[in-house]
């Protein structure tokens, strides 16, 4: 999972590279990485509709996706411009659609009892590899080919270890032939949808912070601070959820995923608004700021995705997760191309307060599904 979605952010960390290269607005860029949202939202929703992640081989699915996006992305390095960059980022988020829902499904298959830990653990890495070309940039520095090569081979060698190595654990999900209805059922089915609610809210916050932290911490930084030490802070700012994943799945298994869900929303949905207070403050104060920023935002990602595994039918668990990123990637559309009007509207102090409203209406679908059933407030 590291490994594959290192291909995810590549065009991103190279945001001011390819703007100069070809003269980009700051809206164009921002849609180097909408559009692989964009592509991410259609593969899973095919492959919901065709409920390919419970009538596939989960290795088969995996590895074949990871392969196909590691060629994807190592198109960037071809193409002569623009247009066809969007076109192959676009392939580049179809194809890992066919890894992400998948792999939390695969892990699903080896744990029961400690199932938040598992899939805090999947997404972690997940978050880790979405943070790997700010590094790679940093060590190598603005080079294109280091940093998009480096993630293609990083996809190359996911797609063989797990073609070669990986097979279910002892809880394997049925797997049933296809069925069109499967989809229809689980949008009724109210359990699933309070869960995929909350992963709404989470989601409104979380690629927007992504996408745009590190123009945040250009804007925030006096003239003494290198590019390679901003480029090393945004690395920090996305991978300390890496940590965070660990720490949701290791509370949510003792206290149940509500509570962690709703406390690691309240916390992320504050750094939102409290980033604005410390924009003016020493570099280290906002870097930290974002660091911890970082730890919450994405900690709570894992246990939206481990409810679903627990109260949706089980024949339909991997339908389910497709339609639940589906819906959250579909919406981290509209927050990633929103930040630019709010930068020019009120600058980067507040540019992000407006994300904390996706926190406030995730807590309320959560509370919601834990009032619902008694099975339903643990969840562990």
């Amino acid at each position: 999972m590291m490994l594959s979605l290192s291909a995810w952010m590549t065009a991103t960390a190279l945001g001011p590279e390819l703007q100069q290269r070809w003269g980009l607005t700051a809206s164009q860029v921002g849609w180097l990485t909408t559009i692989v949202q964009l592509g991410f939202v259609v593969g899973t929703a095919v492959g919901a509709i065709l409920n390919l992640a419970d009538v596939l081989s989960s290795r088969a699915y995996f590895a074949a996706s990871a392969l196909l996006a590691a060629a994807a992305n190592a198109l960037l390095l071809l193409v002569p411009g623009y247009g066809f960059a969007l076109v192959v980022r676009f392939a580049t988020g179809f194809f890992l659609a066919g890894v992400y829902p998948p792999g939390m499904k695969m892990i699903s298959t080896w744990f029961r009892s400690a199932r938040g830990l598992a899939i805090g653990t999947v997404v972690g890495a997940l978050t880790v590899g979405k943070a790997a070309p700010y590094l790679l940039k940093a060590l190598g520095g603005p080079s294109v080919t280091a940093v998009v090569a480096g993630a293609s081979i990083a996809g190359l060698a996911s797609a063989v270890l797990i073609a070669s190595g990986y097979r279910d654990g002892p809880y394997p999900f049925p797997r049933r032939g296809f069925e069109w209805a499967r989809v229809a059922r689980l949008l009724k089915h109210r359990e699933t949808m309070l869960a995929t609610g909350g992963y709404l809210g989470h989601m409104w916050e979380l690629y927007a912070m992504w996408t745009w932290v590190p123009a945040f911490l250009v804007a925030a930084a006096a003239a003494d601070v290198s590019q390679a030490a901003i480029d090393l802070v945004a690395f920090g700012a996305i991978a300390a959820g890496g940590l965070g994943c660990v720490w949701g799945g290791v509370a949510a298994d003792k206290i149940g995923r509500p509570r962690v869900v709703n406390f690691a929303m309240a916390a992320s949905g504050i750094c939102c608004v409290v980033a604005g207070f410390a924009f003016d403050g020493p570099f280290v104060v906002v870097a930290l700021l974002t660091w911890v920023w970082g730890f919450f935002v994405v900690a709570d990602s894992a246990q939206f995705s481990a409810m679903v595994t627990e109260v949706a039918p089980p024949d339909s668990v991997g339908t389910a997760l497709m339609l639940q990123t589906s819906a959250g990637f579909l919406l981290t559309m509209v927050t990633i191309q929103a930040v630019p009007p709010m930068v020019e509207a009120v600058e980067w102090r507040w540019a992000f307060a407006f994300l904390a409203l996706g926190p406030v209406l995730g807590i309320m679908s959560i509370a919601r599904l834990a009032r619902l059933k008694p099975h339903a407030r643990t969840l562990s």
